[in-house]
């Protein structure tokens, strides 16, 4: 538990360092969505959610420990559902959206 607190800590310092979208896309890469996908999900996130709702959805990395493959947009989707709150999921789920269409 201290380890973790400790590991929380240290994130938390670095994460200060960069602006709220890099920190963002980064929980998204860490979630498991691909560069590309984390990147223009992103930029859409950042201006729609709150710094709460953002620091929740970079909860979602620990999810899935150990899984080195990426995930679809609709698994992260699934795995939002999770936090239970309405507001990220529309959110995110627009942004996938958006996001898979641009990437077509």
């Amino acid at each position: 538990m201290k380890r973790l607190a400790l590991l929380i800590g240290a994130t938390l310092a670095l994460s200060a360092c960069a602006g709220p979208e890099t920190r963002v896309r980064t929980a998204l890469q860490d979630a498991g969505l691909s560069k590309p996908m984390a990147s223009c999900m992103a930029e859409r996130m950042v201006d729609r959610l709150s710094i709460w709702q953002l620091n929740k959805l970079r909860g979602l990395k620990k999810l899935r420990e150990g899984d080195t493959r990426k995930i679809s947009v609709e698994e992260f989707m699934k795995r939002t559902k999770s936090l239970q709150d309405p507001e990220i999921l529309s959110v995110v789920s627009s942004s996938g959206v958006v996001c898979a269409i641009k990437q077509l």
